[in-house]
């Protein structure tokens, strides 16, 4: 996504507090939070309005920005995330065990393996062993703390944005693989659902990170945010 979009776009990826490379903060965390951070960022960057993209626990992030900072909000993409609360769908109880698993025993390859089937389709780990190996080293290079990882499943859990979606304005669209075991795709829907004028675009052979049709995730994406 990042090689097919810099191509076009110019492109900011940054590590969420405690993630990557950043510090891992005494201070609570929510998603609101990491919305005020990335607002922090653009401002240090001389940003003072962007097309924002949020994957996962990312367009959560994403929708909090544009709700409590919409004059820094161009366009907004929300790619396999949901609106948290009593509103979303849950996935099943064997997503859930793998996901809630205790992983103080476990090294950060063991619990990057484990999460591996979270994300890609099985189809797709069988034919690319390659592709999903180079994954894991990615991952590996700087892996999140159990401290941090908490942290973070703390603030999704208490994040919910349904009842004040509607009050988002900024043009947005919604990605999301309808084989995602992690974040079931009917999520995708209650968000178009409810932010308005909102487009919705299914992939029909993808899991939670997109990789499966990535060539069609980039096409979508580029026409939207150059479109006038």
């Amino acid at each position: 996504m990042i090689q097919g979009l810099s191509k076009k776009l110019k492109m900011v990826i940054f590590d969420n507090r405690g993630a990557g490379r950043t510090d891992v903060s005494d201070r609570r965390y929510t998603i609101q939070s990491f919305a005020e951070d990335t607002v922090g960022l653009m401002g240090v960057l001389g940003i003072s309005r962007a097309h924002i993209i949020g994957v996962s626990m990312g367009g959560m992030i994403a929708q909090e920005l544009a709700l409590n900072f919409p004059e820094k909000v161009e366009k907004l993409v929300l790619c396999s995330t949901n609106c948290g609360g009593a509103k979303s769908v849950l996935p099943s109880q064997e997503v859930l065990g793998t996901l809630m698993a205790d992983r103080s025993a476990l090294s950060p390859e063991e619990i990057v393996r484990m999460t591996i089937p979270l994300l890609f389709t099985e189809d797709f780990i069988k034919k690319n062993p390659d592709l999903v190996e180079f994954s894991i080293q990615q991952i590996l290079r700087a892996p999140i703390s159990n401290e941090a990882f908490m942290h973070q499943l703390n603030a999704i859990t208490e994040f919910d944005t349904y009842d004040r979606l509607p009050q988002i304005r900024a043009s947005t669209l919604i990605l999301h693989g309808k084989r995602d075991i992690l974040v079931p795709p009917r999520n995708a829907a209650i968000l178009a659902e409810a932010i308005p004028n909102a487009k919705l675009v299914y992939l029909e052979n993808s899991a939670h990170g997109l990789v499966e049709e990535m060539e069609k995730v980039i096409r979508v994406l580029l026409n939207f945010l150059t479109e006038s």
